[in-house]
């Protein structure tokens, strides 16, 4: 039995999310299909982190293990050759079978797109959120800076959250804007469900001057999700890359990752 790695890349548009399910179409369905036939055999990927339905990925991690014996080369180009084409395997690499795609990873790192623009995109109404009122990026970069380093996270946390424990460390949060684009960037050890995109939902209420720097520290504070604004849309969420030991090498790991 060999253990490979996998990173792949998808629009989540088409999707129910990454997770398998019995009457919806899932990303890990259709990259485990596709692997399955070059494999010709069945195989079970487990990922990084899975992402909800609507979510896009830049490089999703995600390992399988097999009996059958192909090349990195084969694995790559017949898998693609099954997927449909908002789902691609960018590379395909032999692991130790002491790694995992999930508990090996040491931190996460997302990014949420808003398009901030009186009139919506045709071409990016599926790739980004979209908020037609002037938002000030900076005052929203200044409110976030609180959540940085170890805290609980219970006021951006989903009810449907099954994690035992609401704690989480946030290593890096940064918004920048580029024209009518703005960018959330976030790395963090793991994240609670729809923890990103209820930060996002809350700082744009800051950032339309709606709520106050010190509005969203207190309800960060109270860790009452109830206090908190609605979550942002899923259209805008992608998950970057998974983080992992210096030790373990994958491709494009040291590249800073580009998006529109």
């Amino acid at each position: 039995m060999t253990k490979f790695a996998t990173g792949i890349e998808y629009s989540g548009t088409a999707y129910s999310g990454w997770q398998r399910q019995k009457h919806a179409p899932s990303i890990q369905q259709h990259v485990e299909d596709a692997i399955g036939y070059v494999a010709d055999h069945r195989v079970q990927l487990v990922c990084a982190g899975r992402t909800d339905a609507g979510v896009h990925a830049l490089e999703q991690v995600a390992h399988f293990e097999t009996t059958a014996q192909r090349d990195e080369r084969a694995w790559l180009l017949g898998s693609n050759s099954r997927l449909p084409g908002d789902i691609r395997i960018k590379w395909v690499l032999a692991v130790n079978d002491s790694f995992h795609a999930r508990f090996s990873a040491i931190a996460r790192s997302y990014r949420y797109i808003i398009l901030n623009s009186p009139v919506a995109s045709a071409l990016l109404h599926d790739r980004a959120s979209w908020e037609y009122r002037p938002l000030n990026h900076q005052t929203m970069h200044e409110a976030a800076q609180v959540l940085l380093g170890e805290h609980d996270f219970s006021a951006f946390r989903a009810a449907g959250c099954q994690a035992k424990s609401a704690s989480r460390c946030i290593q890096n949060i940064e918004l920048q804007r580029q024209d009518d684009l703005i960018y959330l960037d976030i790395k963090a050890n793991a994240f609670l469900y729809h923890m990103v995109r209820n930060i996002a939902g809350s700082l744009m209420a800051v950032g339309r001057g709606e709520r106050s720097i010190e509005w969203f520290s207190s309800v960060f504070s109270s860790k009452d999700r109830n206090m908190a604004e609605v979550t942002a849309p899923a259209t805008g969420l992608y998950f970057l890359r998974a983080h992992y030991p210096d030790q373990i090498k994958f491709p494009n790991q040291a590249k800073k990752p580009v998006l529109f």
